[in-house]
């Protein structure tokens, strides 16, 4: 009887599905689920073909799949199929087309309750632009647009209907500028209804800002039913979704403004910024959508100060003429009666010089100029008042502490003020438009939002920051520029932690004092050496340049060799003895001349060596113990060019470890051995480090991969050069 052939066993990777299959699960309604291995090179309308042949459908036009997660329900298209995974449940459905055309039908002629459902349905769907498009297509927007002016929906209904809306017209199909006045003041009047439903109230507040920041005709009939003021108490609301529609309102509204001062007089009258403290940053769970918007609102308040950033001093101007003598009498403790009795001596005039000098001014005779340039302009003037008034003992300490020496390691206050407050306006990106990146919320900080003169107090904890750094350092005129690049990374580095007070940002600064910014710099430039040091790309790009810095190395220990060395002299017994002898190598490197040294010669010609050894007949070179001449107590650094004889072997004593490295070095050179001393490893690893910096300089700020990214695949054919070439022909 035949053996029966036993089945050849399935290997684990055998039985792996290949790439292109999904296994999932296809339902419709009525029917019982099928379980399919779906085939994605397969054309999309085959598969839904075959679907509805096995169900006896009548139109496959008519149907399309459809993903069935409460989360996911688009529809499955050419363009998303690739999302599709093996364990997925599909539903195959109505088409796009289909499902717009029955809801529409529905929401024009059906009955109250089919409307209700359709719009339900709608508000799932219409986040799909796939059967947005069908649906916009069918004019089922301008249904929604009637619906809305006709105010013929509410409760529940109407957050649906809002809320479809939304979702239409994020797709960007149609376009904000078809609205009408009257579809504006209907959506005004659910805003301003204290009894219109969740939903309704979030799409109605996202529908005016979408307006307002895409339309340019439009925004007008916005700014007529909702205002700044009028939204605020939005903000006390407990639903998470409407504080953070209505302070994107408020935003938009305020980049929209055509007065600045609008949004000034709004802010200035602590409505906001107090809704805003007392009740979304308690909450320590933003979303990232409202750190958004408080960075907007942030950016749009600050901006505030740009004017005043951009306009230089005039030395017309009365009131800053007056600031800036204020500033030198709250330092002095000069009488403003006294000041203005004796303005109009001269020669007092010219006395107020050295008060200005002590200040810091640089012009001290005109110290208005000092504030010409722009950026700061006259905000660094206001900053500085504001500092004298508002925190009048600091304010005089600081210029006590930085006058009375009258020294170079003063601190010129009025200068480094002027310096500081353009770096707090480029920490701060004033005069910079708010950005849409979503990694901007990052630049939100709490404590801006807890004062009525945010940038103000800013800059009166940096300025005493400063000039402490300024003391830390012993800095004089020549450290400018790096105290302020110190500064600014204390700051930084404390902005970083978002603290959310200004007391908690002033102990933070008082921690990171000049020798602790130091310690971290150190410490991160050693975690970036150790890292860089460690990725693979740096290792490959290492091995390469190893063998061109092992090749330097040699030729600076050959060259030191033709440089040659004195050594002492040695007895027989392996000590030192009387007199010293000196060696070199030949310029052409193939013999070591060598001899004793006569009279004062220190650094005798060859043609003074009257011995020679070919280095052809070196046999080896020994080191250490292996030495004849090696004595235990005796000097530590000894080696020996053993040659073919031994009466022309040649016994040395090394003057140092570092004389020593080189020399057994050059040799092993010579001899095409490796070069094994602890001076050629440190060579080795310095020069190293120092190439590998060099190469790396064009990748600052980049960061360097763990693993190469991986080279593609050649592409199937190389057509494309030829087209391009025949365009170049």
């Amino acid at each position: 009887m035949d053996s029966v052939k036993q089945p050849k066993q399935l290997k684990q990777r055998d039985m792996k599905p290949p790439e292109n299959i999904r296994k999932v699960a296809i339902t419709m309604e009525g029917e019982a689920a099928q379980f399919v291995e779906l085939d994605q090179t397969k054309p999309l309308a085959a598969i839904i073909e075959g679907l509805v042949e096995t169900w006896k459908l009548a139109d496959v036009n008519d149907y399309s799949l459809q993903f069935s997660d409460n989360n996911r329900n688009h529809y499955i298209t050419e363009r998303n199929r690739h999302e599709i995974g093996n364990g997925n449940v599909l539903k195959l459905t109505h088409s796009p087309l289909k499902t717009a055309q029955r809801i529409v039908s529905k929401l024009r002629g059906g009955s109250p309750l089919e409307k209700t459902d359709s719009l339900s349905e709608l508000a799932s769907l219409s986040a799909d632009i796939t059967f947005t498009s069908d649906f916009i297509g069918q004019r089922g927007h301008s249904l929604l647009i009637d619906m809305v002016e006709h105010g013929s929906v509410s409760g529940l209904s109407l957050g649906h209907l809002m809320k479809s809306f939304v979702q239409v017209m994020d797709s960007n199909i149609v376009s904000w500028e078809n609205l009408q006045q009257k579809f504006i003041q209907m959506i005004g009047k659910y805003i301003n209804n204290s009894g219109t439903e969740v939903t309704a109230l979030q799409s109605a507040l996202e529908i005016m800002e979408s307006i307002i920041l895409q339309s340019t005709t439009k925004s007008t009939f916005v700014e007529e039913e909702v205002s700044p003021r009028s939204l605020v108490h939005f903000l006390e609301s407990g639903n998470p979704q409407i504080k953070k529609a209505s302070l994107a309102l408020i935003n938009a509204l305020f980049i929209r403004a055509n007065k600045r001062k609008k949004m000034s007089d709004d802010y200035q009258s602590k409505r906001i910024r107090v809704e805003v403290h007392k009740h979304i940053l308690p909450n320590p769970h933003l979303s990232g959508d409202m750190k958004h918007q408080l960075y907007v609102l942030q950016s749009l308040l600050l901006n505030m100060l740009e004017e005043r950033m951009s306009l230089p001093a005039d030395e017309n101007d009365q009131e800053s003429v007056k600031n800036i003598t204020e500033l030198r009498n709250i330092a002095f403790h000069i009488d403003s009666d006294l000041q203005i009795s004796t303005i109009q001596n001269s020669a007092k005039r010219q006395s107020y010089a050295k008060d200005y000098k002590k200040l810091g001014f640089q012009n001290t005779l005109k110290p208005i100029e000092d504030f010409t340039e722009t950026p700061p302009g006259v905000l660094a003037l206001d900053t500085m008042l504001y500092f004298a008034k508002t925190y009048c003992e600091n304010y005089k300490k600081v210029v006590l502490e930085n006058s009375c020496k009258d020294d170079e390691h003063d601190c010129p206050i009025a200068k480094v003020s002027i310096h500081l407050t353009k770096m707090l306006c480029d920490i701060l990106d004033i005069g910079v438009s708010p950005s849409e990146e979503s990694n901007m919320n990052q630049r939100y900080h709490p404590m801006f939002f807890t004062h009525d003169h945010p940038f103000h107090e800013f800059y009166c904890h940096c300025i005493q920051l400063l000039s402490k750094t300024w003391r830390e350092m012993r800095a004089t005129s020549q450290d400018f520029t790096k105290v302020l690049n110190v500064v600014k990374e204390q700051i930084t580095r404390t902005l970083d932690s978002h603290p959310s007070s200004f007391e908690i940002f002033r102990n933070e600064l008082t921690k990171l004092t000049y020798s602790e910014i130091t310690n971290l710099w150190h410490q991160e430039w050693k975690m970036k050496d150790d890292w860089e040091s460690k990725v693979r790309p740096v290792m490959e790009l290492k091995e390469k340049l190893k063998p061109e810095i092992m090749e330097l190395i040699k030729q600076q220990r050959l060259n030191c060799l033709m440089s040659g060395g004195m050594f002492p002299k040695v007895r027989v017994g392996g000590t030192r003895a009387r007199g010293q002898w000196f060696c070199r190598l030949s310029p052409n490197m193939k013999v070591l001349h060598y001899g004793d040294v006569v009279g004062e010669s220190t650094q005798p010609t060859i043609e003074q060596l009257s011995h020679k050894l070919a280095v052809v007949d070196i046999k080896s070179l020994l080191t250490g113990k292996d030495c004849s001449h090696y004595v235990r107590k005796g000097p530590a650094h000894v080696f020996t060019i053993q040659a073919d004889t031994e009466d022309q072997s040649l016994n040395f004593i090394a003057n140092s470890e570092h004389q020593f490295n080189i020399w057994t070095d050059g040799v092993n050179a010579l001899l095409g051995s490796p070069m094994t001393s602890d001076q050629t490893t440190h060579d080795l690893e310095t020069l190293l480090s120092m190439e590998i910096k060099l190469r790396l300089l064009d990748t600052e700020g980049v960061t360097i991969p763990e693993q190469p990214p991986p080279i593609p695949e050649d592409p199937p054919n190389f057509d494309f050069f030829l087209q391009v070439l025949s365009t170049l022909l």
